[in-house]
């Protein structure tokens, strides 16, 4: 992965001119004084900190897992350097590696696993599992360490088994989402899991942060596709999951899945799988309004038929045409109103009774259908948008996402609440926003909202100036009623609006379970849960 922004460097493009003159005409971007129009630092040149791990406690890893596989050289260690969200991203372009790990460590197996982490417990050296990298809500810089290093799981990438009869298989946590499902097609399933971080994201990462993909209406969370997980921790093994369902007592592998680290190394996931579909289409529909297509969605959603892919973009995310990254600038006429994309998988027969049955059924809430062209082409570019983002940073913009859900009825005050307080923060500093959002997950009883922010950044503190919009947004979504992620996780970034969000007697729960698992408090510090003595970033008078 490019060490500087997001996925395939090959793949990254220059954005078309007419864009470049619609960030400047519409929200005052030049180029001219903005830090990301800067090329990056070459990684040849970037500073990176002596490692703080002696002679002693790198022996010590080198025993765990070889020698060869400790690795303290700089590009290792920049490569290893927090994750991709745009603050991650303007830092390592500017040269800033503070955040670098010690050590990066690749253990094969799961005991190798299990002694680095007795290692690094008996020298209180913090670990922070590493999968794809791409957390964007700080799930890879520790806070408070003296030293920590990147237990990097790359070597762990087989696929195990497969049980046909059942329709599972067991999965290494290194194996990167194509991989995994290259292994699954050759014999003849797919796990049907296509997050946007797809390309470089690896199965042990999706079942740390609860990834949701893009498929999830027909297939599921990620968190639902899970029945087993093996974990290491610093006081040993759990082995969870030896049956679908269970009512002896609270399910256990809910507790892993989503702990981001915090309260172990998952080293290896039990997934259910399905049989590749023989066909697959995609297609577009027009409604005259979000609130007109988040009706239509729901009907779907309450009533049947569900289609694989269900997603609807606002008025703004229409018009510049986001739901195809690669041809931003020429979304559908202002008139539109708002796309939404809908697929369907399955046999020929299959697809076609459920297109009827949903076509009715979104003809009738007031939708119009587009045919093949727009689904196909949000088909074709579903994993850009992150390289659109690279490109926007290279062009002077800023840009960013975050996401919530909520209950259906609370969805227009959700939606209302976090644009206005982006809107709010950001023209006043100068910088007036586009803010741009689109439902990309739904169930019976509610649905998430996954927001783009795009604008020019502040002239002396970018990073400065986005945190205080975040933290608009984040108050917001509390305030209104809404869950602090749906799908990115908590990291750091969103640790203390978890915090309230659950409760105080919920936070003093989890710190008790990784005290327990964790007692010398080594695993991703910071993390999820605030450490011991850890205070809160913010005051109780600005808590929502």
């Amino acid at each position: 992965m490019l060490w500087s922004g997001w996925g395939d460097p090959a793949k990254a493009a220059p954005l078309p001119e007419s864009v470049v003159g619609l960030l400047r005409d519409l929200l005052g971007v030049t180029t001219s004084r903005d830090v990301s129009a800067v090329p990056p630092v070459p990684l040849g040149e970037l500073k990176v900190a002596d490692s703080r791990l002696d002679d002693t406690a790198l022996a010590a890893l080198g025993a765990a897992v070889g020698a060869a596989n400790v690795r303290t050289d700089d590009e290792s260690r920049v490569r290893h350097t927090r994750g991709k969200s745009t603050p991650d991203l303007l830092r390592i372009r500017s040269g800033e590696t503070a955040d670098a790990p010690d050590a990066v460590v690749l253990p094969g197996t799961h005991d190798e696993v299990l002694d680095v982490l007795r290692a690094c417990a008996e020298r209180r050296i913090a670990v922070v599992p590493f999968g794809g990298g791409t957390s964007v809500v700080g799930g890879l810089a520790p806070e408070g360490v003296r030293a920590f290093v990147a237990l990097d799981m790359r070597r762990m990438d087989a696929l195990v088994s497969v049980d046909e009869v059942s329709r599972t298989a067991v999965l290494q946590p290194g194996l990167r989402a194509p991989q995994a499902e290259a292994l699954l097609r050759e014999r003849g399933y797919t796990l049907g899991h296509f997050p946007q971080s797809y390309e470089w994201a690896s199965i042990g990462g999706f079942a740390a942060a609860r990834s949701s993909g893009q498929a999830s209406a027909g297939y599921g969370r990620f968190d639902e596709m899970v029945v087993g997980l093996t974990v290491a921790t610093p006081e040993g093994m759990l082995d969870l999951g030896r049956a679908p369902k269970s009512a002896a007592g609270p399910d256990l592998r809910q507790l892993v899945l989503g702990s981001e680290g915090a309260f172990g190394v998952i080293t290896s996931v039990t997934v259910r799988i399905h049989p590749v579909p023989e066909s697959a289409s995609y297609e577009g529909w027009r409604f005259a309004s979000f609130e007109t297509g988040t009706a239509a969605l729901r009907r779907l959603a309450q009533d049947g038929p569900m289609p694989v892919v269900l997603r609807l973009s606002d008025e703004a995310e229409t018009v510049i045409g986001l739901a195809d990254p690669g041809a931003v600038g020429r979304g559908l006429p202002e008139a539109a109103g708002c796309l939404a994309v809908v697929g369907f998988e399955g046999t020929p027969d299959e697809v076609a009774e459920r297109r009827a049955k949903v076509h009715a059924v979104l003809t009738g809430a007031g939708g119009e259908c587009l045919g093949p062209g727009p689904g196909e082409k949000w088909e074709r570019g579903r994993f850009n948008a992150p390289y659109l983002r690279d490109s926007l940073l290279d062009a002077g913009a800023f840009v960013e996402t975050l996401e919530t859900a909520t209950f259906w009825s609370g969805i227009p005050a959700l939606y209302e609440a976090v644009k206005g307080a982006l809107t709010t923060v950001l023209a006043g500093a100068g910088t007036p926003p586009l803010v741009m959002c689109h439902i990309s997950h739904v169930y019976p009883t509610g649905a998430s909202l996954y927001f783009t922010v795009v604008s020019a950044q502040g002239e002396d503190d970018p990073l400065g100036h986005w945190a205080k919009a975040k933290h608009a947004a984040n108050n917001a979504i509390i305030s209104a009623g809404g869950t602090i992620s749906h799908h990115h996780g908590v990291g750091t970034d969103h640790r203390d609006w978890y915090a309230w969000e659950i409760g105080p007697l919920a936070t003093d729960v989890l710190r008790a379970i990784k005290d327990r698992l964790d007692p010398a408090g080594i695993l991703n510090p910071g993390v999820l849960v605030p450490s011991a003595g850890q205070e809160s970033r913010w005051s109780e008078a600005e808590r929502p």
